[in-house]
């Protein structure tokens, strides 16, 4: 019975371990990419003047709604 017990407590402790994990790592990548964003407008403008296209405001805006909604 000992052995049992010994073996639920392990498998419930992995269980705990990896619900944990995901959890926190799901909250520093949000956290991280909420303070270090993937691109920036400056990027967009960058990007845009390299291609030869004159960066409007609101091409730049366009661009910038399209990339929040992709999630």
């Amino acid at each position: 019975m000992k052995l049992g017990l010994a073996i639920f407590l392990i498998v419930i402790a992995l269980l705990l371990g990896l619900v944990g994990g995901f959890y926190g790592a799901r909250a520093y990548m949000k956290k991280y990419f909420k303070d270090n964003p993937p691109i920036s407008e400056d990027m967009i403008v960058a990007m845009m003047s390299q291609m030869g296209q004159k960066p409007s405001a609101k091409k730049v805006n366009q661009v910038m709604n399209m990339m929040k909604h992709q999630k």
